[in-house]
């Protein structure tokens, strides 16, 4: 039989001066194969067409819909009701800038972190075309590949504690990218480029390794293997922070 589902959404629209935040009780029938995407949807068409929350891709490639869910960070169009309570309160994730209820800007995040990081590979220039052309290795591919999996949803940033107290912190969606471009051999930035960037307080040395950020990323990326690789290398090159 279906259940009566009560979902608690947070609102509050940042530009309006008049606008406090609250929580809002909606309550729909569930249906088969539900997932929260599919609930605020109806929620929104059914009940409030003012609901603000983001979503493009529905299948969990895109991180625009991540949300705190119960408590936890997660995505609501790969969250199915059948695995949550009769109660379910929803939340804007913690640590980007609010858009409105549900929705937050996490591209303008990800977009400083890219420009911080200089997220693309750096070459020598033209002459340096044979080192950018040669075959990789397959398993070196993989490696890459693996670490390109992760989709900026801003999960693992929304369950850091560090990231909720530092602004400059850039969580394992950082050092995940850290991690991609020195495993790349087309990249000619050496260690001691890559500890400039990554080897103080707002870096691997401001991580508290409660891991967080690798409970809840929807894609289930090896995050704590990545801080504890930096860690190692820095530490045989002397690094300390």
């Amino acid at each position: 039989m279906s259940r009566s589902l009560r979902f608690h959404v947070f609102r509050h629209n940042p530009r309006d001066a008049a606008s406090a935040p609250s929580m809002q009780t909606y309550t729909l029938e569930e249906t088969p194969g539900m997932t929260l995407f599919i609930a605020l949807t109806r929620i929104r068409e059914e009940h409030d067409p003012g609901l603000n929350f983001d979503f493009v891709c529905r299948a969990g490639v895109c991180g625009s819909c991540a949300m705190v869910i119960n408590g936890r960070p997660g995505l609501a169009c790969r969250t199915l009701t059948t695995a949550l309570p009769d109660d379910v309160t929803l939340l804007p994730l913690p640590g980007f800038e609010l858009i409105g209820d549900l929705s937050v800007h996490t591209g303008k995040w990800m977009h400083g972190l890219a420009q911080r990081l200089q997220t693309w590979v750096h070459t020598a220039g033209e002459t340096d075309l044979d080192r950018i052309e040669a075959a990789m290795d397959p398993d070196l591919a993989d490696a890459i590949y693996e670490l390109d999996r992760c989709i900026e949803c801003g999960c693992c940033i929304a369950a850091c504690g560090t990231a909720q107290t530092r602004p400059d912190f850039m969580g394992a969606a950082g050092m995940n990218k850290v991690a991609r471009f020195r495993l790349d051999p087309r990249d000619v930035r050496d260690d001691a480029d890559w500890y400039e960037v990554v080897g103080d307080d707002s870096g691997v040395f401001g991580c508290m390794t409660l891991l967080g950020c690798q409970d809840v990323c929807p894609k289930q990326l090896s995050l704590q293997t990545q801080l504890a690789w930096l860690r190692r290398a820095m530490a045989r090159q002397g690094v300390r922070g």
